[in-house]
């Protein structure tokens, strides 16, 4: 049995494994940190499977170290002691009169139960947990959702089953479509999965016991409190990557049942997104922004890596705005807050902060840069004549340029490609970077969420996945149904249109705009670089978003030559949000 006990540290009262019933008779556990005095406070939660106990150093130690030594401003003002990766610092809230209430999910840390990730049952028993923090003797009533990523992505699911207590949600570099945001980008694999899982949840799957990690914070075990045998942990938990290999098609049961409401999603909320999380994140950031019914939500983008901002006083600050607005009832100002804050991008890692009214931008001048194959050019005038550009399938593609910019040109938004393509096979896989290049011709990359060289914006699509949603696209974001699989025929043209996540980048003068259309992904051409610990040792470009698994992409299917065709009736083009000075 999980160990509930009540104690008083750190100028906190702190609740260890404090049980949570569902209505199937699973009992979940939580911890609560709340201040010392009597009353009745607002209600910080979140809910997960990275383990409550786990101190953010002991798996994350190289994100840690190095937020620790970069930005001073997280650990200033606190011990440390209760840091956990992706969820707020209780000691930064509960002297401001918050109630932090922190959940494993089930079959995850102290919890018991049948461990499947993002599954309708977890947004139910976020749901139950929302409620029961709510109702507790020491709540005003009002809960607020808040964290990042996996604590990010759950809360579009848990909004659109409205819990009554959950009073804002605030979403911190969150997807919300499993299969397009994460899974399967354009209907290609996305091998991430096959990475993140077995190091960040598998590693405190509940039952690992005494073979994990004991918690600095009150010497528990982790994932405990029981040891269980590899095959006892087997049978508790779905096997994330094997259901994403699956299930290639999104009208799979598997993922309609992780797909939120949007209809549904009525909460205050405040998306919080990185310009640097392609392959992630960002994408379900600005989708769930646009597309929920609330009629208060706010949008806010940032840069640098995945985890900082969220810990650093700009976004702490953000956040106990938004909360104290809402959870509270405080004159924050959060009244006066633009509907849309920007981190402006420059090359160099400078971000200047703007504001708008509306996403996307409303003044964008939509842009399309014509790709000419003479001469591998991209230019605002069409061909006069047709051409062809043919590249191998699996190879490093066809690169095309803009002349020098004439003035600094700022891009910010979505974009989109209309490409009229042939494959030699039945099928291809197109992976589109766009890139800026400096007047040496050496490109500008970004630290981005997680790769130190993430280049400006990506898009992919598989061409037998080119079926619109009509409904849904969007000139500038095309949106694909994924629900069935139209092969080529060989050397047949088609067009093919391809969503490109949103970004930002000031291009200065001089410097010019590529789009590369690949056969694999991305590579920066400077080199292999430091990866992360629980992620992979090295990066090229793409961090763990890779597409290389071999089951999904044969070379019998694949690996022949694909051809772009350009010209009068074949207008093939890069759609750029090009954003007035």
């Amino acid at each position: 049995m999980s160990d509930h006990r009540t104690e008083i540290r750190d100028g906190m009262t702190v609740e260890w494994d404090a049980p949570i019933e569902m209505d199937d008779g699973i009992v979940l556990r939580c911890d609560v940190y709340r201040p010392i005095e009597d009353g009745n406070y607002p209600v910080i939660i979140s809910y997960g499977p990275y383990g409550k106990l786990l101190h953010f150093e002991d798996l994350y130690t190289d994100q840690w170290r190095r937020m620790a030594r970069n930005h001073p401003d997280v650990v200033a003002g606190s011990s440390n002691l209760y840091q956990n990766w992706e969820v707020v610092d209780p000691e930064k809230w509960v002297p401001d009169g918050y109630a932090v209430v922190r959940v494993d999910s089930r079959g995850a840390g102290r919890s018991p139960g049948f461990l499947d990730i993002w599954s309708a049952r977890e947004a139910r028993d976020f749901h139950d947990c929302i409620e029961w923090a709510g109702t507790r003797p020491w709540s005003n009533g009002k809960v607020g959702a808040n964290g990042i990523s996996y604590y990010a992505m759950n809360q579009w699911q848990v909004a659109a089953l409205k819990p009554p207590h959950l009073a804002a949600i605030c979403i911190w570099e969150g997807a919300a479509d499993f299969y397009r945001d994460l899974a399967y980008h354009g209907g290609i694999l996305c091998a991430f999965g096959r990475t993140w899982y077995p190091s960040q949840v598998k590693t405190v799957q509940h039952g690992v016991g005494e073979n994990g990690f004991r918690s600095r914070m009150n010497g528990d075990w982790v994932a405990g409190p029981p040891t269980l045998s590899q095959e006892e942990l087997g049978s508790s938990r779905a096997d994330f990557w094997r259901d994403c290999q699956d299930n290639p098609l999104d009208s799979a049961a598997y993922w309609q049942s992780r797909m939120p409401n949007w209809s549904k999603v009525e909460v205050p909320l405040f998306s919080s997104g990185n310009w640097g999380g392609q392959g992630l994140h960002p994408r379900g950031n600005f989708e769930g922004f646009v597309r929920s019914a609330s009629d208060q939500k706010w949008l806010e983008i940032h840069g640098i890596e995945h985890w900082t901002e969220f810990y650093t006083d700009y976004g702490v600050a953000l956040q106990k705005k938004f909360f104290g607005h809402f959870l509270k009832g405080e004159d924050t100002g959060w009244k006066d807050q633009p509907k849309v804050q920007l981190q402006i991008r420059h090359p160099g890692e400078r971000f200047v902060e703007r504001h708008e009214d509306a996403w996307p931008i409303p003044r964008t001048r939509w842009t399309r840069f014509h790709l000419h194959a003479g001469d591998h050019s991209l230019n605002e005038a069409p061909p006069a004549a047709d051409g062809t550009v043919t590249y191998a399938g699996l190879g490093e593609g066809a690169t095309f340029l803009t002349a020098p910019m004439a003035e600094d040109t700022e891009i910010t938004g979505p974009m989109a490609a209309r490409l009229f393509v042939s494959s030699s096979t039945e099928d291809a896989d197109l992976f589109l970077v766009v890139r800026v290049f400096a007047p040496d011709f050496r490109e500008v990359t970004f630290q981005g969420a997680l790769d130190p060289n993430t280049p400006v914006a990506q898009g992919w699509l598989r061409a037998s996945h080119r079926k619109l949603d009509e409904s849904l696209s969007l000139p500038y974001r095309p949106y694909h149904t994924h629900d069935e699989v139209q092969k080529l025929t060989p050397s047949e043209v088609y067009a093919l249109d391809i969503e490109i996540w949103p970004s930002c980048i000031v291009v200065p003068r001089g410097y010019r705009v590529g789009l590369s259309v690949r056969g694999r992904d991305y590579e920066w051409p400077g080199g292999k670089a430091a990866g992360l610990g629980t992620l992979g040792a090295v990066f090229t470009g793409v961090g763990p978003f890779k597409h290389d698994d071999a089951g999904d992409r044969p070379a019998r299917v694949y690996g022949g030559d694909v051809t772009i065709h350009v010209g009068p009736d074949r207008p093939s083009h890069l759609l750029l949000p090009i954003i007035p000075g």
